[in-house]
């Protein structure tokens, strides 16, 4: 009973509050998420402080800064609230020809191109009111999966972090191959091991996240100087017509520019023992 009347004191609206100001850790932003006035979030801290004995968030800089305590209560209200949602809307049918709602996926422009482009234009035509946001990869998706800030990841299996848990389906396969300039002057019908070691390389920009290239890199035990960074996929192809740069690119996406751009691709070489 004490416990119920302790819930009875406790507006629903305060752990969305709080969520929210978890979630963006910025009183302004985290008002504008749940579309009141910065006041009102401003009132609903002050209460959730009072609330949970704590300040939750402090400033440290310019920043605020969530004290340990509202680290240890974030993943619990999260999960509340998930649950919450997910039994009020259990029963209510999503019919995509009427519904109104904006999905959040997360990819990388290689997924946006070859994958989702002709995805979300078939999606115009049967979910006309439904809206997408794609955010590129970057580092934090994992605990915007558990506080429901995405509702699809696009991502490597083999990269997925073991801290990592959501439901999963692998949607195709690829590879990794060797790309160069179609007339390349130095690179005959096959790469060779010392091409491969020493061609100027351009490289994908993980944004401090490991990548697939670099994982096969470290495999065969080869650290490769890199001449130029991108953090697009897309753009690796598009830098090699006309130069002697060479890159590792998705078999998928290097078969795409190949003759749009001019761009030939061959298998990486198998390295010799030493």
């Amino acid at each position: 009973m004490r416990e119920r009347e302790q819930l009875r004191r406790i507006d629903l609206n305060l752990l969305l509050a709080f969520d929210a100001l978890m979630a963006e850790q910025s009183v302004t932003k985290a008002a504008d998420r749940m579309s009141v006035g910065q006041p009102a979030m401003s009132a609903s801290l002050a209460r959730l402080r009072k609330l949970f004995g704590d300040p939750l968030l402090v400033r440290e800089g310019r920043q605020f800064v969530p004290t340990a305590r509202a680290l240890e209560l974030a993943r619990p209200i999260r999960e509340a609230l998930d649950t919450i949602e997910s039994t009020v809307s259990a029963h209510r049918a999503f019919d995509p020809h009427t519904d109104d709602r904006t999905f959040t996926l997360m990819a990388s422009d290689y997924v946006l191109l070859l994958l989702l482009r002709g995805l979300l234009t078939e999606l115009e035509k049967e979910a006309p009111n439904l809206r997408f946001t794609v955010r590129p990869i970057a580092p934090g998706f994992t605990e915007q999966i558990h506080r429901s800030q995405l509702d699809l990841l696009f991502y490597p299996e083999e990269l997925v972090p073991p801290e990592l848990q959501a439901r999963s389906a692998r949607l195709f396969t690829d590879r990794l191959v060797c790309a160069v300039d179609r007339n390349h002057p130095e690179v005959g019908e096959r790469l060779t091991e010392e091409q491969f070691r020493t061609l100027p390389y351009v490289a994908y920009d993980g944004v401090s996240l490991q990548t697939i290239s670099e994982l096969r890199l470290r495999d065969l035990g080869i650290d490769r100087p890199i001449e130029i960074r991108t953090q697009s996929f897309v753009i690796q192809p598009l830098m090699l017509p006309g130069a002697r740069l060479m890159a590792l690119v998705h078999e998928r996406l290097g078969r795409y520019f190949a003759d749009r751009v001019g761009i030939r691709l061959l298998a990486p070489p198998s390295p010799s023992s030493r």
